[in-house]
């Protein structure tokens, strides 16, 4: 019996050759790999934004007011070129995206691994340890779920206020529930398997129960969820920048980026949200060709 537990938990973990089985059917997808690439690039970008950026956007002792809106490709009367032009403050938006992209994926990664831990938690001790337990956590879900996600983030930033820590904040609050249905949903099916009747004949402690054998068997879904996560955080954080409750002007992200310029676009000052929308659009659907080609490789359904 000890030995048969053995084996059903080992299916769970990276067999050898199965982590390359996995990259190459990964890799098979034209867009999948494209999208990889790219996200790849763009997270270079972030991480390496203080040493390439032109200029530190935020830095006042750097901005001049005198180059407030110029167009891309303009040059100051420093001699510096604004390959993307400026902003009403004179902040070269290039170096304003590559410091808003930092801020962007920075929200969207941490705000994504706290929900997928807490959710996910949740969701393993509803299943395994069910009735009142179960009752309760579900009902939680569920009040959490009917709320729209936005919604949700208005109402915790109106309490928290603005700030990079509030927005995250915020968001894990209010997605950590998608994390907990998926996860429970998944857990009640393993956990009727023969492999935890064993380790529960072997008396085995409930909290190995639930990490070492339980959740192993239930990270794929986890881990498609929370890419797609990072792609959506991201993008509610740029709703909520816009709408004046995200990030604060001294913390630069995308959507803040964008909301600065939306009061020039039927000015002809195109560039001030253009080019951080464009950035913000591609870095989303980066994320979103790699969550979907995950969620294919990762299916037990298409396990050969």
């Amino acid at each position: 019996m000890a030995e048969h537990n053995m084996q059903e938990t080992d299916k769970a973990l990276p067999e050898p050759g199965r982590l390359s089985k996995y990259l190459a059917d990964f890799f098979a997808s034209p867009a999948a790999a494209i999208g990889f690439i790219t996200l790849l690039f763009i997270c270079c970008l972030a991480l390496f934004a203080p040493w390439i950026s032109p200029q530190n956007p935020y830095d006042l002792m750097q901005l001049d007011i005198m180059d407030g809106r110029l167009a891309p490709g303009s040059e100051s009367m420093t001699g510096f070129v604004y390959h993307l032009g400026t902003d009403s403050q004179g902040r070269d938006i290039l170096s304003g995206i590559l410091y808003g992209l930092r801020t962007s994926l920075l929200v969207g990664v941490l705000s994504a691994f706290a929900a997928a831990i807490i959710g996910t938690t949740a969701g393993l001790f509803a299943a395994y340890m069910g009735r009142r337990t179960e009752v309760v956590i579900m009902r939680l879900v569920d009040l959490q779920l009917s709320f729209p996600t936005i919604l949700m983030a208005l109402m915790m930033l109106a309490v928290l206020g603005k700030g990079v820590l509030n927005v995250v904040i915020a968001l894990i609050i209010a997605e950590w529930a998608t994390y907990a249905r998926t996860v429970r949903a998944a857990a009640l099916v393993e956990r009727e398997k023969e492999y935890i009747e064993a380790a529960r004949m072997l008396r085995l402690p409930g909290w190995r129960i639930l990490f070492r054998h339980l959740l192993p068997n239930c990270l794929a879904p986890v881990i498609v969820i929370a890419t797609m996560q990072v792609a959506r955080a991201i993008g509610l954080e740029a709703t909520l920048s816009f709408l004046g409750l995200g990030a604060s002007v001294t913390e630069p992200s995308l959507g803040m980026l964008i909301s600065t310029g939306y009061q020039y676009l039927l000015t002809g000052l195109y560039w001030i949200s253009f080019f951080p929308g464009i950035a913000l659009l591609v870095t989303i659907v980066a994320i979103n060709l790699v969550g979907d080609r995950l969620r294919d490789v990762l299916n037990p359904r298409n396990a050969s």
